[in-house]
């Protein structure tokens, strides 16, 4: 299988490019680095990327950001930050990708585990996980072609603990590794419209 992986650099992209790349094609494209490059906020940009890579047999996203802060204190425009990025950047993956997937193929995206529970400072980061998951249901039922669509939902990544540990007191993290065995099998799996916990 041909796979695209945006945000295959970072430290969760690495370890899923790593667990496919024994037995798949597998291509990244990220910000700055990897294969492509690709802003996810910007339609052409996207537009570019797929136009760039040709047809594809999985898509998964491992890439998205968000505003972390206290509710008190939080504007409109920095919740927007994850709305437009990680919420809108991934539905926009999924919304131009879907035509560059052959029959059957599966579209991937990232969610986390404030969607079920809630952090401090975390408003945007549970509203937009919540978003992500409500998109991968609901697009299940429409997508055409055999075109399969899921979501995995992380905990914080070991990997990532100095960035945002401080954000998930008491919380268990996961490393890298285990996470990416649920990119695997909602790529090389049958089903649709699973969100795939990894706590």
């Amino acid at each position: 299988m041909k796979i695209l992986v945006i945000g295959g650099t970072g430290a969760l992209g690495k370890a899923v490019v790593s667990a496919l790349g024994d037995n798949h094609n597998v291509i990244t494209a990220g910000k700055t680095r990897g294969d492509f490059q690709v802003d996810i906020t910007d339609e052409s940009s996207v537009k570019a990327l797929f136009a760039r890579t040709g047809k594809l047999d999985a898509i998964i996203s491992t890439t998205g950001s968000l505003h972390f802060g206290p509710l008190e204190e939080m504007t409109a425009e920095q919740f927007n930050t994850g709305l437009q990025d990680k919420l809108l950047g991934q539905v926009r993956i999924a919304l131009i990708g879907k035509a560059f997937l052959n029959d059957g193929g599966s579209i991937t995206l990232t969610s986390g585990i404030v969607a079920d529970e809630p952090i401090r400072q975390g408003a945007n980061a549970t509203a937009v996980n919540a978003a992500v998951e409500g998109f991968v249901r609901a697009a299940a039922i429409e997508l055409p072609r055999g075109l399969r669509i899921n979501g995995v939902s992380p905990t914080v990544v070991e990997e990532s603990l100095e960035g945002y540990g401080p954000f998930f007191p008491g919380f268990e993290a996961a490393p890298a590794v285990r996470v990416a065995k649920a990119y695997v099998r909602s790529v090389e799996g049958a089903q649709t419209g699973r969100i795939y916990k990894v706590w």
